[in-house]
């Protein structure tokens, strides 16, 4: 069993997406487009935040929901 959200492989392989796609939204053309890089920004940081929050819930249902909210975002 998992003690923390920091301990499950999803949640470390989101941080490394997040961190790919800030590296990738600082290249040009993308760096431009600023309602773009904040759109993307914020739906890169929502997967790690829904998958931290579903871990908290502490129900099955509850954290398989908030999976889906990250796979969505």
């Amino acid at each position: 069993m998992y003690s923390s959200f920091e301990d499950l492989e999803v949640y470390k392989l989101s941080i490394t997406f997040t961190g790919n796609i800030y590296r990738l939204l600082e290249r040009q053309p993308l760096k431009n487009d600023f309602a773009m890089v904040d759109q993307l920004r914020r739906a890169t940081i929502s997967i790690s935040n829904n998958i931290s929050e579903g871990f908290e819930r502490e129900t099955d249902k509850e954290l398989i929901r908030f999976l889906y909210f990250a796979k969505v975002s």
